[in-house]
């Protein structure tokens, strides 16, 4: 079982409460279906400090138990774990779907697609890939202590210095994982450990007074009221003295076992090289898309998707005197063109990141016109730590704390940014932030009666293909592109690069495509930089099937709202249908089906 189903346990309880305090909740929530998926959703949840720390709910109150632990990494609490879930799955039938109607049925259906699918990729115990270049304890863990504890008196920084110390442990019992998936079969390609060395040797260079688990610790320090420079001090020596007895060691133990893995395997890129590799792919493709789709369907879908999106782009270039060349050398040139790149110096990083508050000032003053509910939390557009540049892709989200306490944020990736240049980046922001990911994932949080499952987004059908929605919206309804034919360009090209995932994912792992086959179709078709398209291949080979969430998502929203709208002609709203594909929550797309069909028939009898 991979660590991924630790991660997604650890989301099915963002509640977050101590075991004791699960009793409590179970007597305060309304008796049935709701109460059993909350409940269930607790108990799995104190598995995961790190998630509960992520949603913000109780950390620093008198209900914290957790902020100064990680989890248990091992492979007998894995094992904990999918038994609880075994047994979470088994109670739901004692709550439905007999007898239910309404959102409580809805729920039940939600919850049991979302247990049996985490059942269904436990059955791979070694399905995939734990450390790699982009994901696994050596990245998320570092942003996570930096980014997500915080810190705000001195029980805060002692709860923060405790978990230093635990990252010591987790390191060693990942690599004992490690280890262990190395025997069964399961070792990265060359290009994945070549790359998860550098990163983890970039993290540690400097030594520990100048990791960013020690750098980032001053400036929080600071805030603190009434805490003395001797106090400061301490804090930051400590902080010191664990970086350099915990977690140094811990990394330089790993990149020894990667350097001796490094020796022994192979160049294949796709997911099939691995023991039930087949298998486990399709099990891939039925989690991120939702969808029953064959691995030759989507491969097709794709296809099709980037031969018409190539000519919508051509008529652009046609018409704004791009004329010579394919389109992808005309796109190619555009983003090479000085003029539609901002300087790759701090100030033109800076440039860029006012360029993208604006952007969203801009869309959030049409939103209203198309949106009922809209976020009240707050959105922050932030870079992405530069110790993780090398391996995030171009810019993501991360969803506001529950409590308030953190914003939503918009990392935008400024490595180098000819990666993105300015006639990108309004498609770019419309997908991450308003009316994209920032809309999803805020107002998710804001719907009542429901059990937590529902407000959080372990779908990406779901939630990807809003994002990807979302950028059509901003063009066809909200305008954003009218008096902007190159930004516009820009959302084809990023459509495409959605396009192109569904044929180089499948092509990779389904189709025995090499790394090098699928970054020379992805550049051919996207126009997109060598390095950046390369960090998305080996994103893709890591992640298998994930990056067909995306298209398949859009796809199936377009298709629901072209559904609703020629049956209700007239009567159609827009709003209205955003607000029930919004505040339903996330949702397998065929369930999200169902639930449209039925919103129709009422709108018909209105």
């Amino acid at each position: 079982m991979r660590i991924l189903l630790k991660v997604l346990l650890g989301l099915l309880g963002v509640t977050a409460v101590a075991a004791g305090v699960a009793s409590l909740w179970f007597w305060f929530t309304p008796v049935g279906v709701n109460n059993y998926i909350n409940k269930v959703s607790v108990q799995l949840a104190v598995d995961s400090p790190e998630l509960i720390t992520a949603l913000g709910v109780i950390d620093n109150t008198p209900l914290d138990f957790h902020s100064g632990k990680l989890a248990d990494y091992t492979k007998a609490q894995e094992e904990r774990s999918l038994e609880k879930l075994r047994k979470a799955r088994a109670g739901l039938n004692d709550y439905g779907p007999d007898g239910l109607e309404g959102q409580e049925l809805l729920s039940w259906r939600i919850a049991a697609w979302f247990f049996d699918d985490l059942l269904r990729q436990a059955e791979f115990e070694y399905g995939g890939y734990r450390v790699v270049q982009n994901s696994g304890v050596t990245v998320s863990l570092p942003q996570f202590l930096t980014d997500m504890h915080v810190i705000k008196n001195k029980k805060s920084v002692d709860r923060y210095l405790s978990r230093l110390n635990e990252f010591g442990r987790v390191l060693g019992e990942t690599r004992n994982r490690v280890e262990d998936d190395r025997d069964h079969g399961v070792v990265p390609p060359d290009f994945i450990i070549e790359k998860t060395i550098v990163g983890m040797r970039a993290f540690i260079e400097g030594g520990a007074a100048e990791s960013a688990l020690v750098t980032t610790l001053p400036e929080k320090l600071d805030e603190i009221e009434g805490l003395n420079d001797n106090d400061k001090e301490k804090f930051i020596a400590e902080a010191t003295r664990l970086v350099k007895e915990q977690v140094i060691p811990g990394y330089e133990a790993m990149i020894a076992l990667y350097e001796d893995m490094l020796a022994t395997t192979d160049h294949d890129a796709g997911i099939w090289r691995i023991p039930d590799g087949d298998k486990i792919y399709a099990a891939a493709l039925k989690s991120n898309t939702t969808t029953d789709m064959t691995a030759d369907e989507i491969h097709q879908i794709g296809l099709a998707e980037v031969a018409r999106i190539e000519e919508e782009a051509d008529a652009i270039l046609i018409a704004q005197g791009f004329t010579e060349g394919s389109v992808t050398e005309r796109v190619t040139a555009l983003m090479q063109d000085p003029e539609q790149n901002f300087p790759n110096d701090d100030a033109g990083r800076q440039q860029m990141l006012d360029y993208l508050v604006e952007l969203n000032t801009e869309v959030m003053a049409k939103a209203a016109d198309y949106f009922i509910s809209l976020p009240d939390q707050p959105l922050e557009i932030v870079r992405v730590p530069e110790y993780s540049e090398n391996s995030a892709p171009g810019g993501y989200y991360q969803p506001p704390a529950i409590d308030g306490s953190r914003p939503g944020s918009f990392y935008i990736n400024l490595k180098n940014t000819t990666d993105n240049p300015r006639w990108t980046l309004p498609t770019l922001l419309y997908h991450e932030a308003a009316p994209g990911h920032h809309f999803q994932l805020s107002l998710s949080q804001k719907i009542e009666n429901v059990p937590l499952l529902r407000k959080i987004s372990p779908f990406s059908a779901y939630s990807e293909g809003w994002a990807l929605y979302a950028e059509r919206v901003a063009k066809t309804d909200m305008g954003m592109y009218a008096e902007d034919p190159l930004g516009d360009l820009g959302r084809l090209q990023a459509e495409t690069f959605r396009a192109v995932r569904l044929v180089v994912d499948t092509g990779m792992h389904a189709k025995k495509w090499s790394r090098e086959e699928a970054i020379a179709y992805m550049i051919e078709k996207t126009g997109n930089t060598e390095d950046e398209v390369t960090r998305e291949i080996e994103r893709y080979v890591v992640w298998p099937g994930q990056a067909t969430a995306y298209k398949t998502g859009q796809l199936a929203i377009l298709k629901m709202r072209e559904r609703a709208e020629s049956q209700l002609g007239e009567r159609f709203n827009l709003p209205a249908f955003h607000e029930l594909v919004l505040m339903n929550g996330a949702m397998p797309l065929g369930i999200l089906d169902e639930t449209v069909d039925e919103w129709i028939d009422g709108q018909r009898s209105m």
